[in-house]
């Protein structure tokens, strides 16, 4: 009898493929909740955030160096990842409760936003009780763009923050550019 022909021989074979599969989806799954092998970003400088064109949303857009936003009195400035994503408006909503401590610190409240597609930015605004500004070129995001691709959707804090937010009355759409990653940043009056 040869070995094709062993009924074990399947039963052990198909008992290794299994066991191999969910091996490597329980490691796919903890590299995926892991930063172990994500890019190490860039950090933000001063000096590269000072020289950065952005662009009021006006009528009439006015283009001016970023730091005019912290220059005087420093600022809070949201980089949102996309104006659509519900978990960028809770967010928002969350940096917008400081408003009235920063208002009575003098710190102004910014955002900047990296498109500007139909009405994302205006549906955004009741989230954001700040102004909100534009980046273009995206250099608001820093020298090396964090982002998160697919592998998001395996991330367990992600999915942790979706169900938190979906919860708490949050809702969006997936319009724009969104593997790019936000962020906040906190800055002082000149160089701090």
């Amino acid at each position: 009898m040869s070995f094709l022909q062993d009924p074990s021989f399947f039963t052990m074979g198909m008992w290794s493929i299994g066991a191999g599969a969910l091996g490597a989806a329980a490691l796919a799954l903890f590299l995926a909740n892991t930063d172990m092998f994500l890019p190490k970003s860039r950090r933000a400088t001063l000096e590269y955030l000072e020289d950065i064109d952005l662009k009021t949303l006006e009528k009439e857009p006015r283009t001016f160096k970023a730091k005019e936003l912290w220059e005087k009195n420093g600022a809070v400035i949201m980089a949102v990842r996309r104006p659509g994503c519900f978990l960028c408006r809770e967010e928002a909503a969350d940096l917008s409760s400081l408003k009235p401590k920063l208002d009575e610190l003098g710190v102004p409240l910014y955002a900047v936003v990296k498109e500007q597609i139909r009405t994302e930015v205006k549906d955004f605004q009741p989230y954001f009780k700040g102004e909100i500004f534009l980046d273009e070129k995206k250099k608001f995001y820093g020298p090396q763009k964090r982002k998160m691709v697919f592998m998001g959707f395996v991330r367990l804090g992600v999915w942790y923050n979706f169900f938190r937010a979906w919860n708490g009355g949050f809702s969006g759409n997936l319009e724009g550019e969104g593997f790019i990653l936000g962020g906040v940043f906190v800055v002082g009056p000149g160089k701090q």
